[in-house]
């Protein structure tokens, strides 16, 4: 299985969602503080694991990291209390609550402590981190940005991930690189209207659990398993497929949310975020040609011998979605109709 689903496990990933939900329904600064500590201590046991030191020492330094930006998060809504009048000195707030909110879900600058981490986890760890993690920390991010700071922010995500996913030879760091340069796209969505964001992330949230799965199905953590691997062609396919998709080019359905944003920026104008926007996906997606050409080139004669029978059920579903990802545009084009 995916998941191990023991009681505490379950316990702990019931607690997770609710206290996303706490967070978001607050009405109050202080209730979103006490979410995002219930979050970050129902995370802790989910990810750390006694066997692994890897593990243990991830779950150590998301802790500090989190605890870091949840002490600031709270003195900035304090500040914010006493000065609320003053202008200049909100406008200073702003940016420093938005710092530790970006803190938290792993944006550039403050993204040193998220591909550390990632490398300690799991799978199915990763795509927590990469997808649930992230909903607080944006929801609140809406209340209350400062608009100079994010473009700023934006650009640095865009161009950090680009040059991060660059001579990377573990998958999980090149997913991290992924989500920090998917982030700008999430962030300039959030600029705009917070339905925009939500269409954008639940896109970006399937494609990075197909690739969760895929990576978790063939036990896969270096890229050098994808050429030494003497996999059926249709998981090469499947994989190909779905890196191309993530990286958002255009016949696939990880375009689509991108082609929206890029019209909504267009009409309000940020023709220069857009244009770095584009530029680092094209880097991005030079990296994933690659990868995929590379696994699919190279044929390892000696390894022959070695014949991996994946016999999963949930492998069919894959090779749906990626069916679903190729025929994104047609289904796409409907939505214009």
């Amino acid at each position: 299985m995916f998941f191990t689903l023991n009681s505490n496990k379950m316990f702990f990933l019931f607690i997770l969602f609710f206290s996303t939900l706490i967070s978001i329904s607050s009405n109050s600064w202080f209730g979103c503080w006490i979410g995002l500590e219930i979050n970050l201590l129902s995370f802790i046991p989910l990810i750390s694991n006694p066997q692994n030191l890897l593990a243990s020492e991830a779950s150590l330094k998301y802790f500090l990291t989190q605890s870091i930006a949840s002490i600031n998060f709270l003195f900035y809504i304090l500040l914010n209390l006493f000065f609320m009048k003053n202008f200049e000195m909100n406008n200073m707030i702003s940016i420093l609550i938005n710092s530790s909110l970006l803190m938290k879900m792993g944006s550039a600058p403050f993204h040193f402590w998220f591909p550390n981490i990632v490398e300690g986890l799991s799978w199915f760890n990763n795509f927590i981190l990469m997808t649930w993690q992230k909903i607080t920390p944006f929801i609140l991010l809406s209340y209350f940005f400062n608009k100079n700071f994010i473009i700023i922010i934006i650009i640095m995500n865009a161009i950090i991930g680009a040059i991060g996913v660059m001579n990377q030879s573990s998958l999980r760091k090149l997913m991290a690189f992924s989500s920090i340069n998917n982030l700008s796209w999430m962030l300039s969505a959030i600029m705009i209207s917070e339905n925009l964001w939500l269409f954008y992330f639940l896109f970006y949230s399937l494609l990075i659990s197909i690739m969760c799965f895929l990576f978790y199905m063939m036990n896969m953590f270096f890229l050098n398993q994808l050429f030494f691997m003497n996999l059926n062609y249709l998981i090469k396919l499947s994989l190909l497929i779905n890196f191309l998709s993530l990286g958002g080019l255009p016949p696939f359905i990880g375009f689509f949310p991108k082609w929206i944003i890029i019209n909504f920026l267009i009409n309000n104008n940020y023709y220069l975020m857009i244009f770095i926007l584009i530029m680092m996906s094209l880097i991005m997606l030079f990296f994933y040609i690659r990868i995929s050409y590379s696994s699919i080139m190279f044929n390892y004669l000696k390894l022959k011998w070695i014949k991996i029978n994946i016999k999963n059920k949930l492998f069919y579903f894959m090779n749906f979605i990626s069916l679903l990802s190729i025929s994104g545009m047609i289904i796409s084009t409907f939505f214009f109709m």
